[in-house]
């Protein structure tokens, strides 16, 4: 298990907030970095043409889980803008993923599922729990959509409590209306598990660290300006969560707009161990549409969540 944040290290947390100026700076890019670029001139692209951009598409299959390793620094550097069978292939698990034709094209579908604002974290493109048809590779069965990050971190039977503090918190976003969204996403998830939640004292333990972030931030994994990462959190038990700050949040939103909660439930669920779920439904599900709203969980958050934590 990963060593807890300090009490000195809360003490700094507050001491930031009281001394931050009104806007949150800092951040750079990682290879992995999927710089979420429309990809709509690429529309109609045919394997074994070139054209610049191509690139840009395996970068971003590559940066969601569904293109070699990313541990292999060196993939990155062979990468080029022909569209070769490498990625037809990681286009076709990325269309099984979020259950489009698998046509291992860059279709209009394609593109514009691409195209979507998202959580940063990797989708899991090997799911826990289907069924693969070892002669016939594009047929996938899904058993139960939900899925968990590799070997299933979770935390620990003896810790049912969690506490959280807040890091770098934006001015345009008042500190008591993040506590109350956040006040409310917990207590979402804690209503179908055995979890309680609450916000660390001064001075005592903490489990889990939220805040915002532009940019380069420290983490690995960069943000990239609006409308495209929106935020990601790490698996149990890491603890961090961040969103990015250059993104248009409220807690009403507009069609231009992303609901502060939907986003804030969907982060602890990676929090609490569930990875991405093909299933659109579900708060898990990876994409998030400006002015909509995610606040209630689905029959496969719930499902996911209790497999997960089964005795």
């Amino acid at each position: 298990m990963a060593p807890k944040i300090s009490c000195s290290f809360v003490a700094i947390l507050v001491l930031f907030l009281a001394i931050r100026p009104s806007t949150v700076h800092s951040r750079s890019l990682k290879s992995t970095d999927p710089s979420l670029t429309s990809f709509q001139s690429l529309e109609g692209v045919l394997k074994g043409q070139t054209k610049q951009g191509i690139k840009e598409v395996k970068r971003y299959l590559r940066a969601f889980g569904y293109w070699g390793y990313e541990e292999d620094e060196s993939e990155v550097a062979l990468m080029d803008d022909e569209f070769d069978e490498t990625l037809e292939s990681a286009l076709q698990s990325y269309q099984r993923f979020y259950h489009l034709e698998v046509t291992g094209k860059l279709d209009a579908d394609t593109v514009k599922q691409m195209s979507t604002p998202r959580c940063g974290v990797p989708d899991a493109v090997h799911p826990r729990h289907a069924e693969w048809n070892a002669t016939k590779p594009s047929k996938l069965r899904i058993v139960a959509r939900y899925n968990f990050f590799p070997n299933k971190p979770r935390w620990p039977p003896t810790k049912t409590h969690l506490n959280y503090a807040f890091g770098p918190v934006p001015a345009a976003i008042p500190l008591e209306e993040l506590r109350g969204v956040c006040s409310r996403a917990f207590q979402t998830w804690a209503d179908v598990t055995s979890f309680t939640f609450s916000e660390a004292s001064a001075g005592g333990q903490v489990d889990l660290v939220i805040g915002f972030y532009r940019g380069d931030h420290g983490d690995g994994y960069p943000f990239d300006g609006p409308g495209k990462i929106l935020a990601h959190s790490f698996s149990p038990t890491d603890g961090r969560f961040h969103y990015d700050v250059e993104e248009q949040w409220s807690t009403n939103p507009s069609s231009t707009q992303f609901d502060l909660e939907s986003v804030t439930l969907h982060e602890i669920g990676h929090l609490l161990g569930l990875a991405h779920t093909p299933d659109q439904n579900a708060v898990m599900f990876a994409t998030f549409s400006p002015g909509a709203q995610k606040r209630d969980l689905r029959q496969d958050d719930i499902d996911g969540i209790h497999t997960l934590y089964a005795a």
